[in-house]
């Protein structure tokens, strides 16, 4: 008995579909692996240029306006030894940064990490204030230049991505 035309339709649209959907899932894995890596080699370098342990401290990145907030926290508020290695670092990071050095975020993240050549670029166009907070401190990044913003913004989803569970969207 033949097959009747709708449905041999049907199976050339339904296989192909189904293929795609397979072949999308794969290529998830294989970006979930990739990601994974990517996240596992930042935090190695990482911990050779932030002298905090990342797994006891936390990092917000709030984009704003006029640039953005990055807070880095302990995750345990009575721990002084984070708290005073998180505050000592981001005095250093604010002082490099307001003469254009972003070569520690590049060094963890990559030279090609999205923002950083902007920012290096226009870093006299870009006011960096610290403050402490009850267990870290906060850097605050703030510009007129809307290109500048952007490449704040996109400094920070960098770092979102590639922190993994360290860190989170503000």
């Amino acid at each position: 008995m033949p097959v009747p035309l709708v449905v041999r339709r049907l199976v050339l649209l339904v296989v192909p579909l189904v293929a795609v959907f397979v072949v999308a899932g794969c290529a998830s894995d294989d970006d979930d692996d990739g990601l994974a890596e990517r996240q596992a080699d930042v935090a190695e370098r990482g911990a050779e240029v932030m002298p905090f342990d990342l797994e006891a401290t936390t990092h917000v990145f709030t984009a704003t306006d006029v640039g953005g907030i990055q807070v880095v926290t302990a995750n345990d508020p009575a721990d002084q030894v984070q708290i005073e290695l998180i505050r000592a670092h981001l005095r250093e990071e604010r002082d490099s940064f307001a003469r254009g050095d972003f070569e520690d975020p590049a060094a963890i993240h990559g030279h090609d990490m999205p923002g950083v050549a902007e920012l290096s670029e226009g870093y006299a166009d870009i006011t960096v204030t610290y403050e402490d907070e009850p267990a870290g401190a906060r850097l605050t990044y703030m510009t007129t230049d809307p290109a500048l913003v952007d490449a704040v913004h996109a400094w920070f989803d960098r770092q979102i991505m590639d922190h993994g569970t360290d860190a989170e969207a503000g």
